[in-house]
């Protein structure tokens, strides 16, 4: 390993265990979006006034989330001897003096314990991996989330934090390409295209500058996986990036942030600072003689720069508009130099590839897709979190045994998953978290967002609202989609008002078969939500329209033979 790097890794150890064997009891709080919307600054606050009201000997820290969205604030409390840490949630503002009386007591609190990280279980408190929830996940991502600061460089360096670069330094761009390419890593942003095949394109262009570009432009309703990776880990990104600059002779780089993650954006800034002070970011990194420089840019709200010409666009300091394609990125991307965009997760990845190598990284899976995958569920179910499993499980499982079932009462309709440009499946359990089955099925599995949907929900009333997205998010550059969208719209809500025609139906087809001459993703598949609905809720959508009537309740203009209401917007961000 290069000197340097190796000197670095070794003073941040150094620094982890006098911290780990400090003496004194550490209170860790997830601190993050999830958290921060259910007062975790407030648990923060109230404990730091606690531990020095009482002169406990304690620490107060901060860490990212360990996926246990619903149960936020959670709170991680290691004894001082360091030998127990036991993970707490709801861990809200107006239970902390209870809960600090209590361990001040030198007592645990069972009733708010999810489980023991390290030590050994109690008689009523389990280890955390026999929680249902941690049962058949393996957390390579998310390995270090919920038990470092994602603000100090040293935690993450003492827990093989750039190890992968290390490597990445001792083997030419080739070699680094080679490695990814057999580790099968594919874009985790839904595509599953070769991320190794995408390096190998920038490295074999005879153009430079070079750049990459991270995609953290996370739009999708429902969807929180880049989020969660950003606030809890950011420098396993940096990390990514400079591995993939190493394969191809990229010269900067640039993390595009969605404008409604501000958190991960201050984050993310942090973790590119820290990086340049310890020399890992800039001129002649640790004395190699490669260059990268980094920059965090903060997007506009825009969903269409999800679509990489967009985010180009918008970083060359244009209207957030996707291109006309070709030219591909690979060949004209910013400023029209080569450029290589990847997907938060995609990058996050190799770290782990380069440490310990393509076959470690990709036998953890038997499906086609390998490695692992983080996923965000919510909707109507009794869990709303975030989980990293290998590709396999089945929708009934990953129902009964990460999402704790349905809500009681609720029963399984459908799901969306991919966000509002994939489609609506039925409630068919056997389905599988692979690409395949979604292609099959004329939609696709998506950046990792599934929001659940039960009896309650109207499938008409959700394309309104995802297709009224849409419209919205049209950048308007091509007829086909801004007016194609326009004119579903207009049906749908002319259905919803009780004003259906038989004809409609063969309209909103005629649609779907004009709306994929957009010129981009987002008009080309603005109508799959519509084109799945239909087929696979038949019955439900000729109701509207031939019965006028919603057996939802969700269309308040037509009949129902229910009261109960489950609003569109309110599922769809559920947990988000």
């Amino acid at each position: 390993m290069n000197t340097k790097l190796e000197s670095i890794i070794s003073a941040a150890k150094s620094s982890w265990a006098a911290e780990q064997a400090s003496g004194r009891i550490r209170f860790m709080v997830t601190r993050d979006t999830s958290s921060l919307a259910r007062g975790a600054d407030e648990t923060i606050a109230k404990l730091n006034a606690a531990v020095a009201s009482k002169k406990l000997v304690a620490d107060v820290g901060i860490t990212g989330s360990w996926g246990f969205c619903w149960m936020e604030p959670c709170v991680t409390v290691r004894s001082a001897a360091g030998t127990h840490t036991i993970l707490y949630g709801n861990v809200t503002p107006d239970r902390v003096d209870e809960f600090i009386e209590t361990i001040a007591a030198g007592k645990d609190m069972p009733e708010l314990a999810l489980g023991v990280v390290e030590g050994n279980p109690t008689t009523d408190i389990p280890l955390l991996s026999d929680h249902p929830f941690m049962q058949g996940q393996v957390r390579r991502v998310m390995a270090n989330i919920g038990k470092i600061d994602p603000e100090n460089i040293d935690h993450y360096l003492a827990n093989d934090g750039y190890a992968g670069f290390g490597k990445a330094i001792e083997l030419d761009a080739e070699g680094i390409v080679k490695e990814v390419l057999d580790s099968g890593l594919g874009g985790r942003a839904g595509g599953g295209f070769p991320a190794g095949r995408k390096w190998d394109f920038l490295r074999s262009a005879t153009t430079s500058p070079r750049y990459l570009v991270c995609n953290a432009d996370e739009g999708d309703p429902g969807a929180w996986v880049n989020r969660i990776v950003m606030e809890g880990d950011p420098h396993l990104i940096v990390e990514g990036m400079l591995i993939a600059a190493l394969a191809g002779h990229a010269d900067e780089g640039y993390i595009y942030v969605r404008y409604e993650y501000p958190l991960a954006f201050a984050r993310m800034q942090k973790a590119v600072e820290q990086a340049y002070a310890r020399g890992l970011l800039g001129k002649n990194i640790l004395g190699t003689g490669k260059d990268f420089e980094l920059i965090v840019f903060l997007g506009a709200g825009a969903y269409v720069c999800g679509e990489e010409t967009g985010l180009i666009n918008s970083i060359d300091g244009y209207r957030g508009m996707p291109r006309i394609k070709p030219p591909f990125p690979a060949q004209a991307g910013l400023w029209n130099k080569p450029t290589n965009v990847n997907n938060v997760e995609s990058y996050a990845n190799a770290p782990m590839i380069m440490r310990n190598g393509a076959h470690w990284w990709s036998s953890v899976s038997d499906a086609k897709e390998k490695g692992t995958k983080m996923f965000t569920f919510s909707g109507s179910v009794n869990w709303a979190g975030c989980v990293e499993v290998p590709f396999g499980a089945t929708i009934g499982h990953v129902i009964d045994q990460w999402c704790g079932g349905m809500r009681e009462g609720r029963t399984l309709k459908g799901f969306q998953p991919g966000g509002p440009l994939s489609g609506l499946a039925t409630a068919n359990r056997s389905l599988t978290l692979t690409l395949d089955p979604y292609r099959e099925l004329g939609m696709f599995l998506g950046g990792g967002g599934i929001v659940f949907f039960d009896q309650h929900t109207c499938t008409v009333d959700m394309c309104s609202f995802f297709l009224g997205f849409c419209e919205d998010e049209s950048c308007g550059r091509c007829t086909t989609c801004h007016g194609g969208t326009q004119r579903a719209v207009e049906i749908i809500r002319r259905i919803q008002a009780g004003g259906g025609r038989e004809v409609d139906l063969q309209n909103l087809q005629k649609l779907v078969g004009t709306l994929v001459w957009s010129n981009c993703f987002h008009g080309q598949f603005a109508m799959t939500t519509i084109k799945t609905a239909m087929k696979a809720f038949a019955d439900e959508w000729r109701e509207h329209i031939i019965d006028k009537r919603c057996r939802a309740g969700a269309c308040r203009d037509l009949d129902s033979g229910m009261v109960t209401r489950a609003p569109v917007a309110e599922l769809a961000l559920a947990g988000n």
